[in-house]
């Protein structure tokens, strides 16, 4: 993360917690109009359109008030997506089983990209199985990583929205 989006991190960390939410991401960049870009979702890994708007609106006055940026930019609200970003600890327990791309800071066996099926995350380890054999990664090590959309995690996803939905389906009691 950037200087400028780790300090705008820690500005709007406490409003989006206040508000219900959990920061995913904060980026910052781009070329003449630069984008802020802040990933947040609820506890429960939703995060709708009107969910967009609510925080957008109180962060642009935090943002207003607190002018942490220089110039003007673009201020993007959104959901982590289904193939969303993996940037907590937490966000790398959930999605164990599921196929994702990892990028070191620095070269381990000769390369800093790595795919394949992410098989746990133990003391701070991330395993995955590639098509060259099984990798072990320093969490601490990474410096992006993402979930692959894939058949499998679509179906995850929409089956994990399903009991969101329906909350009675999935303990069992008769609607």
């Amino acid at each position: 993360m950037s200087d400028a989006a780790t300090n705008i991190a820690a500005l709007i960390e406490p409003t989006v917690e206040a508000l219900g939410f959990e920061l995913v991401r904060v980026t910052y960049g781009g070329g003449r109009k630069p984008t802020l870009q802040v990933m947040a979702e609820k506890p429960d890994g939703t995060m709708g359109v009107d969910d967009c708007a609510t925080l957008s609106r109180e962060l642009s006055l935090i943002l207003d008030v607190e002018d942490p940026l220089p110039g003007e930019y673009l201020l993007e609200v959104s959901s982590p997506g289904v193939d969303r970003p993996l940037t907590r600890r937490k966000d790398f327990e959930r999605w164990v089983g599921f196929e994702v791309k990892v990028e070191m800071h620095e070269q381990m066996e000769g390369r800093r990209r790595f795919r394949g099926r992410m098989t746990s995350f133990d003391n701070d380890v991330v395993a995955l199985e590639t098509d060259e054999g099984p990798v072990e990664l320093d969490y601490e090590g990474i410096s992006k990583a993402k979930l692959i959309l894939t058949d499998e995690l679509l179906e995850a996803v929409q089956k994990q929205a399903k009991s969101q939905a329906n909350p009675a389906d999935e303990v069992g009691v008769n609607t």
